[in-house]
């Protein structure tokens, strides 16, 4: 390891990388703790004290949705259109002809993401900032902010996700890592010192048993991330043009987890709306509907419901999203035009059926998987008391830390033994 770092430190070029994302993580924590004028700050504090479903979107903007930040909404608005033009490949012919282009077509479809990240951008804003003054009870906004303060807010807030979207893609850039991916493990890493802090300041010492079971649990959590996100099914393939006593062999990998976290997003995202919709129903004034309204607030309140709710649907958004990146078709096609073939497996149609029932195989571990990790926080906060719920930071931090940890450290590794052919 430190020898690693050793020869990082010594590359001039990969040195100034490093800094560079470094530096544009320290400008992004930076931008969290700004807040937008007009917010009534202890309103909005014990306001997310309160709810632990709002914990779960905090984490994913980093602790800036807590401080009503310029920066509030985080990559989702960003991360929102990516999910957009991914699905629209699947449903508009000009634009999956556009992703069949190559790299060319792909900066065409980048360039769409960026424009419908500003109409996403303006629209979750005042929807997030309208669904947290209606979920508080309090006001969290100030009582003499106007029209002029909303359109001040919503520009705002627009801006600072564009930034957070301009950061991300340089950090792209420089080829250490997924630039939305650092900067959401950058805001999960920077809540966990005050986590730990509230933790051993407000220690029992009748609490060490549940805290060495939850350290043995993280621990059993991370091994099982590493595992399933490493996790691949080799399938072999043949190159008929390439003649030899035993033919010239590759392989074909599919990852267990193809998804990553985003079937987890889209998840939250629902499992959040019959919630939040009982509660505008509540506060609509209209008679007939504070009755369904509360049902549904009350029904979302219950774990076991909310937590089967989750686990079933980051199942169901696991296969659902695989389809829309996994195009089994495409790859028998290529196989098929470049001469490979898979040993016993017809060229062609087959082919593409053999590919999508190994990846339907493989994707129930990484579904399930997927799944468990969604709940587990609901589990432990259940299982332990006091200060410990504050280290429920749940599965999905972990899932995103050790899945961006992996990647980055394969890209520097990359990068290394790029400089190393060079030597020669």
């Amino acid at each position: 390891m430190l020898d690693k770092l050793k020869q990082i430190w010594k590359s001039k070029d990969l040195r100034s990388k490093m800094l560079f994302v470094g530096f544009m993580m320290v400008i992004f924590r930076v931008a969290a703790h700004i807040p937008i004028p007009g917010v009534n700050a202890g309103a909005l504090q014990t306001l997310f004290a309160q709810n632990q479903v709002l914990g779960l979107f905090n984490v994913f903007s980093g602790g800036a949705l807590e401080n009503f930040s310029i920066v509030m909404l985080g990559v989702g608005p960003y991360i929102t259109a990516s999910i957009i033009f991914q699905l629209l490949q699947l449903v508009v012919p000009k634009i999956e002809d556009l992703a069949k282009e190559g790299g060319s077509g792909q900066n065409k479809i980048n360039t769409y993401t960026r424009y419908l990240t500003v109409p996403l951008a303006v629209l979750q804003g005042y929807g997030t900032i309208t669904l947290l003054q209606s979920a508080s009870g309090a006001s969290i906004l100030d009582s003499n902010f106007t029209i002029l303060n909303w359109i001040v807010a919503l520009t705002v807030v627009t801006a600072g996700s564009i930034f957070l979207m301009w950061i991300g893609e340089l950090i792209t850039e420089k080829n250490i890592g997924n630039g939305v991916s650092l900067l959401i493990f950058a805001g999960i890493i920077a809540g966990m010192p005050s986590s730990l802090q509230n933790v051993f300041v407000n220690f029992d010492a009748s609490q060490l048993p549940q805290l060495l079971g939850f350290a043995v649990i993280a621990l059993l959590t991370i091994i099982g991330v590493v595992f399933i996100t490493e996790g691949q099914r080799n399938i072999p393939i043949s190159h008929a043009r390439h003649h030899s006593a035993e033919g010239q062999k590759s392989y074909l990998p599919i990852r267990v987890n193809q998804a990553g976290v985003i079937p987890i997003i889209f998840a939250v995202s629902l499992v959040l709306a019959p919630g939040f919709i009982g509660q505008f129903a509540i506060q609509s004034g209209v008679v007939w509907l504070v009755g369904p309204g509360q049902w549904l607030v009350d029904t979302f309140n219950n774990q076991i419901v909310y937590g089967a709710a989750y686990f079933l649907l980051v199942f169901i958004f696991t296969y659902f999203y695989t389809a829309v990146i996994f195009h089994p078709d495409r790859i028998a096609e290529n196989l098929q035009r470049g001469g490979s073939f898979v040993p016993g497996v017809r060229p062609g149609t087959d082919t593409q059926m053999y590919l999508k029932q190994v990846s339907n195989r493989i994707l129930l571990a990484g579904a399930l998987f997927l799944g468990a990790i969604a709940v587990l926080p609901l589990v432990l906060q259940a299982a332990v008391s006091g200060s410990l719920q504050n280290l429920a930071i749940g599965g999905t931090s972990l899932l995103i830390i050790v899945s961006v940890a992996i990647e980055t450290v394969k890209q520097v590794e990359a990068q290394l033994l790029l400089r190393d052919y060079d030597k020669f």
